[in-house]
Parts: C-alpha cells; structure tokens; sequence
C-alpha cells in the first residue's frame, strides 16, 4: 500500500519541477535550476544547502484570496508577514494557505512553492524586502531545488502583479 502511494508523491514532485523548468524556459533559465543533495524545505535548509545567507533565499508564502483561491508573496528568507501592511495592501487578514491546500491551489507542493508555473488563477507579488540583495535564490518546484536569479530576473520570470511592502525584517 506503502510504495504506490509513495510513488504518486514522485510523480506528483517531478511534474512540479518540470512546471516551474518549463516556465523558465521562456527566459532560457530552465538549465539553469540546481538539483540539491539535500532539502532546501526551509529557509534555514535552502540558505545551508547553497551555501548563502537566509536573506538571499527567495521564499514564496501563499495566501487565501477574497474568493478562497491563493495569493503568492516572495519575499526574503528572513522577512516576516506584517499583517497591517497586509490588510493595508490587500484588504483583508493575512491568513496563510492550509499545507492540504497548498500544491491544489498553487501547483506546486510544500516545501518547492515558487512563482514558476504557477496556477493561472494565482496572482504573484513580490515583496520590496528581495531589493536588498543582487542575487536570490527561490525554489524551482520541489524541495530539492533552486535558482539563482537577480532580483530583475526574478521580477520577469515570475511574471508578478507589482511589488509590495508586507513585511518586516
């Protein structure tokens, strides 16, 4: 029972990088995505893994939107929602997608959400906290993956509604 389910999750894994490789091709950085060893799950796991600061990791946060589908925030590793900025921005309460809904409403499962590939329905922004870096490094679909972007690269490749202010370091 064990091994069929747990080769669904590989599939499932597998279609969502080659979403987010896909999507990249189109800015001809799909060769560009690094295949880790080890997880980059987390912030704290992605910045170790590469071998950079927490900040320089690009990390998408998902909210409920108004109609209960999802919104996609990056934002730097090491920033933290500010929920006034939120409500001031998107005019409700930040409240974070559920992990059990997170891969159907966004595409891509916990751990490798990022904005490659993404649903057509969700709406992608970016938040100013990423203007402090040269480089960051968002996850590509998996969490085993990576890209190292500038934050003008990322800004196209993510195809983002506008930039942002939601958070605090």
């Amino acid at each position: 029972m064990l091994l069929p389910y747990l080769n669904k999750i590989k599939s499932i894994k597998a279609m969502s990088i080659e979403t987010a490789k896909q999507h990249l091709s189109r800015w001809k950085k799909d060769h560009e995505i690094m295949i880790l060893d080890q997880s980059s799950a987390t912030v704290e796991l992605a910045a170790q893994a590469l071998g950079v600061t927490g900040g320089e990791i690009a990390k998408s946060v998902s909210f409920y939107d108004q109609n209960g589908g999802a919104i996609l925030i990056v934002t730097s590793g090491t920033a933290r929602i500010d929920n006034r900025k939120f409500k001031d921005e998107f005019g409700q309460k930040a409240k974070m997608v559920s992990s059990e809904d997170v891969e159907s409403l966004v595409g891509h499962p916990v751990g490798g959400v990022c904005p490659f590939g993404v649903k057509p329905e969700v709406k992608v922004y970016l938040d100013d906290s990423l203007r402090h870096f040269d480089w960051v490094y968002p996850a590509c679909g998996s969490a085993n993956s990576a890209i190292r972007l500038s934050v003008r690269e990322l800004e196209q490749s993510s195809e983002c509604v506008r930039w942002v202010d939601v958070t605090k370091e």
